[in-house]
């Protein structure tokens, strides 16, 4: 597959880069990522994505944009209170690389269209806000064999785990099942920069996967604290006796 002369163009710096080259760019072109949920997370993943050259985005999300979103999801603007999320986003994607195919869903990921969504990507970055959805997606993913990149952010830190279902630790090997209730709204405060922070590293595993380089977060849990400005690497482990991924579960090794 052959860059034109405006992609070689725009991907010029990706180009000098030996782990890259034209045929790494063609990759990307080739690569198809699913970003769940079009807000803090899923804003700096999906902009510096589409940025990068991978050839189809899909953008989930079932909701509106609020006055409230504009302080860190910089995929909308203050003209688009009231639209849909995932319209907002697909116009600032395309605005920034008409070459990149965005394909919206104005929904919620479920149990039930999961498995038809999920076959159309080689990667799955999780870029949602809430317990229900994180497991959801890890079960999903664990399912179809897709690898994701998880993420959560509250108040001023951060963290992120690449999962490579069968052959890294999954999200319920760490985090087991989701707490008892929900996060109480006095604790859901968040410094706007900060999906900025953990966003771009989804988007940066992403990449990796799709180049087939470097490292990726497996087996590591990265948590940055913005306060301190520090990262720290959690090594964890695949828990034998997993719920979903252990061998009593039927996991995949």
């Amino acid at each position: 597959m052959n860059l034109t002369a405006l992609e070689q163009e725009r991907y010029a710096r990706h180009l000098l880069l030996p782990e890259v080259g034209l045929e790494g760019q063609a990759r990307l072109r080739r690569g198809r990522v699913l970003v769940v949920g079009a807000g803090g997370l899923g804003s700096p993943c999906a902009l510096y994505l589409a940025a990068a050259g991978v050839g189809r985005l899909g953008l989930m999300d079932a909701d509106e944009v609020d006055l409230t979103n504009l302080q860190r999801q910089l995929l909308h603007a203050t003209g688009d209170v009231g639209r849909a999320k995932v319209t907002s986003a697909a116009e600032t994607l395309a605005a920034l690389n008409p070459e990149v195919a965005v394909q919206t869903y104005p929904q919620r990921l479920t149990a039930a269209n999961a498995a038809a969504i999920l076959a159309e990507y080689d990667f799955v970055c999780d870029a949602t806000d809430n317990f229900a959805s994180k497991f959801l997606i890890a079960d999903a993913c664990h399912v179809a064999q897709k690898p994701y990149s998880h993420a959560g952010i509250l108040r001023f830190e951060g963290q992120t785990l690449t999962v490579l279902p069968g052959q890294s630790a999954c999200y319920r090997c760490v985090f087991g099942g989701p707490p008892p209730g929900p996060v109480p709204e006095a604790a859901r405060g968040l410094l706007g920069v900060l999906p900025g922070v953990i966003g771009t590293i989804q988007a940066t595993e992403a990449l990796k996967y799709l180049l087939g380089i470097g490292e990726l977060l497996t087996d590591t849990l990265l948590v940055y604290d913005a306060l301190k400005m520090t990262f720290r690497r959690v090594g964890v482990k695949r828990d034998p006796a997993c719920g979903l991924c252990g061998a009593g579960a039927g996991g995949v090794d």
